[in-house]
């Protein structure tokens, strides 16, 4: 029996020697930054397929629609942070920017208050994000003028109407 437990003993010795090495070459993706995080590090992030996690834009609609972070979702100041607590678990990961750094750290200690405890904000927001290649998506980004009246009907049809009243 003895000679099975020292087998037993050398192959478990092996196989933790094994895991070891296996993890050191295993790349793993990187974690997030708190309570700060650099636009590299969430693109990163994203890079690495991770989706576990939420980037909030408390800027206001109009910012929002012309250009955001690709994926981002819109929470502006003036709802927060009931709708975070609303709509998000407490324990998901959240990364936060605003029209400035001094937004995002307002918004992330709103939400660090109200109980969520892995909230990091974006240093340097859009820009930074935009500055580094960063997928961003919205109205400017496609060209789209959303100050027309294309939104209201009633303009569309005035101005069917002129056009059709000066070609009669």
């Amino acid at each position: 029996m003895p000679d099975l437990e020292n087998t037993i003993n050398n192959a478990k010795d092996k196989l933790s020697e094994a895991k070891d090495k296996l993890s050191e070459s295993m790349p793993t993706p990187p974690s997030q930054q708190m309570p700060q995080s650099s636009a590299q590090a969430l693109k990163q992030r994203l890079e690495w397929g991770e989706v576990a996690f939420t980037i909030l834009d408390v800027r206001d609609r109009a910012a929002f629609n012309a250009s955001r972070i690709m994926g981002a979702i819109t929470m502006p100041m003036e709802d927060f942070p009931q709708r975070a607590l609303d709509s998000l678990e407490p324990r998901r990961e959240i990364y936060v920017y605003g029209e400035n750094d001094e937004q995002s750290a307002q918004a992330a200690n709103q939400l660090r208050g109200a109980g969520f405890g892995k909230v990091s904000e974006l240093r340097g927001g859009l820009a930074a994000w935009k500055a580094i290649g960063g997928p961003t998506e919205g109205n400017a980004e496609t060209g789209y003028d959303a100050s027309s009246a294309e939104y209201n009907v009633k303009a569309r049809l005035d101005k069917h109407a002129q056009v059709t009243s000066k070609n009669v």
